[in-house]
């Protein structure tokens, strides 16, 4: 059936613009089509649509729909898919954090190998601002500005204040994140000021011991991304989805009898029923759809809906694990990118420069080329 078919519904509060076809990506039960954006220059007859800043800056949206100490949800609204999963890549890969990278083991009589130590240590997230620190250069030479170290030195010993006949107790038979100890260096002390830097979840478990067993080492700490190890990586997850989208044909209502068994047919919440039978979107909870198509199994259901999604509107999950507050790391991807186009830039300037026959950047910002 048509999609003209499927209007509008004059109650509805999300933007009209969300119901125009050309935003629409097709679920069918068996496929997704029109999953390609045709907003470009020539596939339209007599519609120009070259990309403009003013109509870009008028389309684009970010807006917050949840916040917590460890994860954001939010809204991307009015860019291409590519950009969107540009975001995304950045987020797990490319904004820096900071990770044990060198374990320097002195003692270790744990039954934990030296090897799975050292890789339980690097994965421990820790509460530093990457930004007070550098990468480590070429040479690798350790700075109080490029390195932070710690210490553990924890052995484990009967408690023998255990009173007579109870279950033994042990004291350090859990080695855990928080015995990790911050030894300054240089002017770090100064530096960080009141927040002493160390693991952000104090009661992650290492190792365990029993007495006459220790652990002693040194670890340094340095700054990386996540595209070299995940360690580096500041976030947990970094997900989207594209915004669903039901629409009910008006002129082919569901059965009065039938619509508690339409509404089981999408997640709870999105399919309201009145007490006449009447079934209705409720698009408060619209975005909660999983988009199984279990209604497009049901014959007694062709065409009453058709289900869509919105091609340039992104839900995004994030849950942070590292120094950055969950709503700090969406702007930082942003830097990155932006970091990313003026290298782009400047090589492709200096190719220019080469080339023969000269060429440049033009006034506005253009790349002039040679014999163009």
């Amino acid at each position: 059936m048509a999609s003209t078919s499927y209007a509008r519904p004059s109650s509805s509060q999300l933007p009209p613009s969300v119901f125009n076809p050309r935003r629409h990506v097709n679920v069918q039960p068996e496929r997704v089509s029109d999953v390609s954006n045709t907003e470009y220059p020539g596939h339209y007859p007599d519609e120009d649509h070259s990309w403009d800043l003013q109509k870009f800056k008028q389309t684009l949206n970010v807006e917050v729909k949840r916040l917590s100490q460890r994860s954001i949800e939010f809204d991307l609204v009015g860019v291409d898919a590519s950009i969107a999963n540009a975001f995304r890549r950045i987020l797990i890969a490319e904004v820096p954090t900071i990770a044990i990278e060198y374990v320097y083991m002195w003692n270790n009589t744990s039954v934990i190998q030296d090897e799975v130590l050292a890789h339980r240590l690097g994965l421990v997230p820790l509460n530093l601002n990457p930004a007070l620190f550098d990468f480590r250069d070429a040479s690798g030479v350790p700075t109080d500005r490029n390195t932070l170290v710690f210490r553990l030195n924890v052995a484990c010993e009967l408690d023998k204040s255990t009173p007579k006949g109870a279950p033994k107790q042990y004291i350090h038979d859990q080695v855990t994140s928080g015995d990790l100890e911050w030894v300054p260096q240089g002017e770090q002390e100064t530096a960080f000021g009141d927040r002493i830097p160390g693991p952000t979840n104090p009661n992650i478990v290492l190792a365990k011991m029993r007495p006459g067993q220790e652990i002693e080492l040194e670890l340094h700490a340095v700054k990386g991304v996540g595209k070299e190890h995940a360690k580096w990586s500041p976030v947990a997850t970094a997900s989207y989805r594209t915004h669903p989208l039901i629409l009910l044909n008006p002129s082919m209502p569901v059965p009065p009898h039938l619509a508690q068994k339409f509404a089981k047919c999408f997640s709870p919440g999105v399919v309201q029923v009145s007490a006449d039978g009447e079934v209705s979107i409720d698009e408060h909870n619209l975005r909660k759809e999983s988009m199984s198509r279990e209604v497009l199994r049901h014959k007694e259901f062709e065409g009453c809906v058709e289900l869509k999604r919105i091609r340039d509107w992104f839900i995004f999950t994030v849950e942070s694990e590292g120094p950055y507050a969950p709503e700090a790391l969406f702007p930082e991807s942003v830097r990155v990118m932006r970091e990313k186009i003026a290298n782009i830039r400047r090589a492709a300037e200096a190719l220019l420069a080469d080339a023969d026959g000269g060429g440049g950047v033009g006034a506005d910002g253009d790349v002039e080329m040679a014999g163009v």
